[in-house]
């Protein structure tokens, strides 16, 4: 297996970018608004394609190193899902809660950014398993 494979890569990447969709622009828009202390009009303003791009960019970013490790070490489909869910639980999650500390930002507010790394990393890993498969 390649250590970088584009496919796999984009579309672990599109996962993560569609779990963010759904969880911020669906399930918890309102709520996450609130505990972000973000007005409507605040959400107006900025370069949303440069946003949409940048996150895009940084996902892909944890795509290539997460396939790399996978590509690398080449393990059994349940493992894969503990990578990438431990790569949420284990880094991405305590990296934002010192952040959210320091910022002083909620309780509420971690706990949905949390949950959208964990689902969006699982999502991110079921595409590798499935690509593997």
């Amino acid at each position: 297996m390649n250590d970088f494979a584009l496919w796999p890569v984009l579309a672990g990447t599109a996962a993560f970018f569609a779990v963010g969709a759904l969880w911020y622009g669906v399930i918890f828009r309102q709520l996450w608004q609130r505990a972000a202390g973000l007005r409507n009009s605040q959400l107006q303003t900025g370069n949303m394609a440069l946003i949409f791009a940048l996150t895009f960019a940084f996902e892909m970013l944890i795509a290539m190193v997460l396939w790399h490790l996978v590509a690398r070490t080449d393990p059994p489909a349940f493992v894969v899902m503990m990578m990438a869910v431990g790569f949420a639980v284990g880094v991405m999650i305590p990296a934002i809660g010192i952040n959210y500390l320091y910022l002083r930002k909620s309780g509420m507010l971690f706990l949905i950014d949390a949950g959208h790394f964990l689902f969006g990393m699982a999502a991110m890993g079921g595409v590798f398993v499935w690509f593997r498969g």
